[in-house]
Parts: C-alpha cells; sequence; structure tokens
C-alpha cells in the first residue's frame, strides 16, 4: 500500500533535513540514502520505506510504501511528521490533511 504525500500548491518545499527533523520528532530512527536514480528514507528493523523526491536538497512530494509485516503505528507516525510540515496526503479516494 503506498501514500502520496506533498506540499500544497503555492508553498515552498521542504528541505530533505526538515523532513528527517520531523521524522525524528516523530521517535522514529530515519536513515537518508541518496542514490543515482532517487532518495530513499528506511527505517532501521522496518520494510516501510519513503521514496522522496528531491532537487539541490529541497522535497515537495514523496511516497511512502507501507509493508504490511510493519505495525501500523510507524505508517500513522510518518504521516505526522509530514502533517508537521504542512503537506497533504492523496491516495486512491483523493487528496486530505496530514493531522
Amino acid at each position: 500500500m503506498e501514500t502520496r504525500v506533498h506540499t500544497p500548491d503555492m508553498e515552498p518545499p521542504s528541505s530533505i533535513s526538515e523532513v528527517m527533523v520531523a521524522l525524528r520528532g516523530k521517535k522514529l530512527e530515519p536513515k537518508h540514502e541518496k542514490k543515482s536514480w532517487g532518495d530513499w528514507i528506511s527505517f532501521p528493523g522496518k520494510q516501510t520505506v519513503i521514496s522522496i523526491e528531491s532537487m539541490r536538497g529541497l522535497t515537495s512530494s514523496a511516497t511512502v510504501e507501507y509493508s504490511e509485516d510493519d505495525d501500523i503505528e510507524i505508517n500513522q507516525k510518518i504521516l505526522a511528521a509530514f502533517g508537521k510540515l504542512g503537506w497533504m496526503g492523496s491516495d486512491e479516494e483523493g487528496e486530505f490533511r496530514l493531522d
């Protein structure tokens, strides 16, 4: 299952550092990996990952790829972290606020 998250229209992007701080603020231990084909944020011992689009250290969209093997709590914490940054979520049902 996956959820797209993004900054609202007309809002500036967030830095990767801000995203990492927000995730840590939710008691997660994110690990950022910059690859030639894209950026990933993973969590030790978890299969859930975030594929995050970045350009020069700034980001305005990402895809949270949930693993059914992980507990629901990690999913809630990830969405809450992006919500704290003012981002929105979207899935097959449409766009929604991340609280």
